[in-house]
């Protein structure tokens, strides 16, 4: 039986996971963390300059109005150097990956259940509805998806071949909406994802998280859940964790053995690896997480996600929670979303 304890707490843990690291998101230069941010216990508001950005670099030409998922923060791709990807945020607000599993969650109230063209449709609107969000970074998958979508191509044809792990951080409404249903839990993340994320690597991570949160919220160690999803299942059950986590310091694991990118092929065993080390203490896991840069926000969203199912909401600082920008926002969703969940259960 999934412990409600688990659940709430793995909710507010993505949303957690992801607003501390947002200042640092994409830090490369880890030095840089202490000295433009101090020792960061808590929310804090983003600035500039951001000395690892790129979105100098970024290209994406708007053809019309079903491609324009830019808007007003067109100006900041490709002009200034060091413009921070998440300038504009208030501190404790989430970027806009999850911002999109919020969404999700009320796709999931309002239907009953995962309706993929339902969540599709609601992803097109708030992307083309300009000041739908504040962020001015869109990854690489909304880019390809809206270029395809202008090209009038059907929706459940738009996504691309992806293997970043920004594809797992909208999934965790929809692992706490069927997660005391396995198989239906399966099938509607490998459903989910394929919209926007093709291809094996990411359809094979999303279902590893899947798995390894059923089984913690069912009150299984992170141990035991990584051993019943089945360490021949997946390269990142393979590793040592434990061993490392006694012998071997974060910056070591998370920078030498793994990259601390985006890639799946190590940003998925370097977040398991520190669920393992701080699966008895959610505040330092996730606070390490943040300062070892890199795609730390959406490895925070897994992380926090992971760590929130093992502890329950006693692991979690209540000040975490409630300091949230969209607190209030999110407590009555999940609300709705537990209930929608249990009614569909008893029916």
């Amino acid at each position: 039986m999934i412990d409600s304890s688990r659940l709430e707490a793995a909710w507010w843990s993505s949303f957690i996971g992801d607003a501390l690291a947002m200042p640092v998101h994409w830090y490369y230069t880890r030095e840089r963390i202490p000295a433009d941010y101090g020792d960061i216990t808590g929310y804090l508001t983003p600035h500039n300059p951001h000395p690892d950005s790129v979105l100098w670099r970024s290209r994406y030409v708007v053809t019309g109005a079903t491609d324009d998922i830019l808007h007003d923060q067109a100006k900041y791709w490709s002009g200034p150097r060091d413009i921070h990807y998440h300038q504009f945020l208030h501190a404790g607000e989430n970027t806009l990956n999850v911002r999109i599993a919020a969404l999700l969650a009320e796709s999931l109230i309002d239907c009953g259940c995962y309706d993929r063209d339902d969540f599709a449709h609601r992803y097109t609107d708030f992307m083309l509805t300009p000041a739908s969000h504040g962020d001015t970074y869109v990854e690489e998958y909304h880019r390809a998806f809206f270029k395809h979508y202008a090209e009038g191509r059907e929706l459940e044809d738009c996504g691309v071949e992806d293997i970043h792990i920004g594809g797992l951080a909208t999934l965790v409404p929809l692992i706490l909406f069927y997660a005391n249903d396995r198989d239906a839990l399966q099938d509607a993340v490998a459903s989910h994802v394929s919209l926007t994320h093709k291809g094996p690597v990411a359809a094979e991570a999303a279902s590893v998280f899947a798995d390894l949160m059923h089984f913690s919220l069912l009150g299984l160690s992170i141990d035991e859940a990584i051993a019943r999803t089945s360490p021949d299942r997946h390269a990142a059950l393979a590793w040592p964790y434990r061993e490392w986590a006694g012998t071997r310091p974060d910056e070591e694991v998370v920078g030498t053995q793994f990259s601390p990118a985006c890639y799946l092929g190590d940003s998925l065993p370097a977040t398991l690896f520190l669920a393992v080390k701080y699966t008895d203490d959610l505040r330092a896991g996730l606070l390490a997480n943040v300062r070892l840069g890199g795609d730390n926000c959406h490895r925070g969203v897994v992380l926090g996600a992971l760590l929130g199912a093992q502890g329950g909401m006693d692991a979690v600082p209540p000040a975490w929670i409630t300091g949230l920008y969209d607190y209030r926002h999110y407590r009555e969703l999940f609300s709705r979303l537990a209930e929608t969940a249990g009614s569909r259960k008893q029916n």
